[in-house]
């Protein structure tokens, strides 16, 4: 991993140090910026042990592989939203959020600023950078998904939010949005079979017939 946050600042750690008593946590925790340090193998020479991980409230979280479902949907919103975003705007897929010191989670998919899509060496987004979070419910992240993550997003001040869940296997997207005063999101609508928005952009997606 490399670092690409200039505005984070904070003492470098080495790596040999933040696991020198795996698997219990370093002095202080985990932080967003170790992240960037962490090899990709694990302590003990495990290939693609950190591959994919995120930080949530400084715990490290192991992703697990992932189903056909989760995939498709991903592939179908990124493919979507990118054909009818305004050019200003950028889908992305399974890239790092930091929300603070001790928060950097992995959202499913981001829609972003294109100006900073374009920087290739970036790892991470910062929260002012984002204008939409999607999370696809799997079995083993229910509770962040749907508890955990929205309460993060919102208090960071990110406007959109999507959660999808798996309805006999075919997406139901619930939609919420920011409330400002109480920094939480509400629901705006359910959206089984057909997704038509007016924000964060004007969004039209057949979700039966998502690209594959």
């Amino acid at each position: 991993m490399t670092s690409t946050l200039s505005e984070e600042t904070s003492t470098t750690r080495e790596v040999g140090e933040l696991l020198a008593n795996w698997p219990y946590p370093p002095p202080g925790g985990w932080t967003a910026d170790d992240l960037d340090r962490l090899p990709q193998e694990g302590p003990h020479g495990e290939p693609d042990f950190f591959k994919h991980v995120e930080l949530v409230d400084g715990a490290l979280i192991f992703m697990s592989p992932q189903k056909r479902f989760h995939e498709h949907v991903l592939y179908g919103l990124r493919t979507c939203l990118n054909a009818q975003a305004p050019k200003q705007l950028k889908a992305v897929t399974q890239m790092d959020v930091v929300l603070g010191p001790r928060q950097r989670p992995c959202p499913d998919v981001l829609i972003i600023d294109s100006e900073v899509a374009r920087d290739r060496s970036r790892t991470a987004y910062l929260p002012q950078e984002v204008h939409l979070v999607v999370e696809v419910i799997s079995p083993e992240s229910e509770l962040r998904d749907r508890e955990v993550k929205p309460r993060r997003y919102a208090a960071a001040g990110i406007q959109h939010f999507w959660l999808v869940e798996n309805n006999a296997d075919e997406p139901v997207v619930y939609v919420y949005e920011l409330d400002p005063v109480n920094q939480s999101y509400v629901v705006t609508g359910i959206h089984h079979g057909r997704l038509k928005l007016a924000d964060p952009f004007p969004i039209d997606i057949d979700l039966s017939e998502l690209p594959d």
